[in-house]
């Protein structure tokens, strides 16, 4: 039995507080440790995450409190696998960008994600396309140009690692729905971590080693902290697991009306903790983008909200008839 989200508990508030909390853990933190702390090393650091993750997924799986589906090899060759690569090149650049571009610049142009996801599951089949969609992404997109053309401390490598990490998870998240929900795999926070994250690690250790161990050896001018690295793993699972549950326990649509308030908090903290500039023109552009994505969810609510209520009829309407009483009998006494 699923639990009651409403007012009583306060559960669904609870896991977007904890979401929010450790989404903006994990992005402060991995910006201090990248551009500020002498580790500049994204795959390093982002192998650490999924070397922990796997770790932590194995361990409670094997002690039996967690039961993982069975899957067959060519199920996880042909639905884990690439959805671990593609994750694995969203984390990449993702991470990248933050030794080039500031924590409140690249939160804006994660205003193009409903753009990318729209863009991917029509070509995917996973979205259906509509000229009323298409304008509304067009002008997010405008918006988050103009948001480009203010940023004082633009780096053109920096926005294009950006705008990468977004194109794999949003080609991620359409074949998350094409190849897990289509074959019937119902993943929780725990298996998830136990299938994936070593698909991920896999293709991260590839570019790790042609990339950043030369660097890493022929250098010593930087500084490893195991104990800020541990810390920093622990946030990245709080944060894995959070996301897990919030999707899990409510949707994806509320996770994305929820980074609304997740954004505007970032883009403060990052003013705030690494003096970050901010232009007019910057915010002017963030804006359009802003109401754009907020209408694109809200007509998202109201597309659920109508779908739920056209299957509440429905169900009304098969229960009275199966309460209806019987028609007179044909037979003859």
């Amino acid at each position: 039995m699923e639990p009651d989200l409403g007012p009583r508990t306060g559960l669904a508030p609870r896991l977007i507080v904890n979401w929010i909390f450790f989404s903006c853990s994990l992005i402060i933190f991995n910006k201090w440790i990248l551009a500020e702390s002498g580790f500049p090393f994204p795959l390093a650091l982002t192998m650490c995450h999924m070397a922990f993750c796997s770790c932590f997924a194995a361990a409670v799986i094997k002690s039996g409190k967690v039961e993982a589906p069975s899957m067959e090899m060519d199920t996880y060759l042909k639905a884990v696998v690439p959805i671990g690569a593609l994750y694995s090149g969203t984390l990449w650049f993702g991470n990248s960008a933050y030794l080039f571009l500031s924590v409140s610049f690249i939160q804006m142009l994660k205003a193009m994600m409903p753009v990318l996801v729209f863009a991917v599951g029509c070509l995917l089949k996973t979205e259906k396309f509509s000229w009323g969609l298409f304008g509304n992404m067009v002008v997010v997109t405008i918006g988050v140009l103009i948001a480009s053309y203010g940023e004082i401390e633009f780096v053109m490598f920096g926005f294009l690692l950006q705008i990468l990490s977004l194109v794999f998870e949003s080609t991620r998240l359409a074949l998350v729905q094409i190849l897990l929900q289509k074959r019937g795999l119902k993943l929780n926070p725990i298996t998830s971590l136990y299938f994936i994250s070593p698909a991920c690690f896999a293709f991260l250790s590839v570019p790790f080693i042609v990339v950043e161990v030369p660097k890493m050896t022929a250098s010593d001018d930087w500084t490893f902290r195991p104990g800020v690295l541990l810390l920093n793993c622990c946030v990245a699972l709080a944060l894995n697991i959070a996301v897990f549950m919030l999707i899990g326990k409510t949707s994806a649509l509320t996770m994305n009306v929820s980074g609304v308030i997740k954004d505007w908090l970032l883009i403060g903290l990052s003013v705030v903790l690494f003096a970050s500039p901010v232009s007019g023109l910057q915010i002017f552009g963030y804006l359009i983008a802003f109401v754009a994505v907020a209408y694109y969810n809200l007509k998202k609510i109201k597309e659920k909200q109508a779908a739920a209520d056209a299957e509440k009829r429905k169900q009304a309407g098969g229960a009275l008839l199966a309460q209806a009483p019987a028609g007179p009998s044909d037979s003859k006494v």
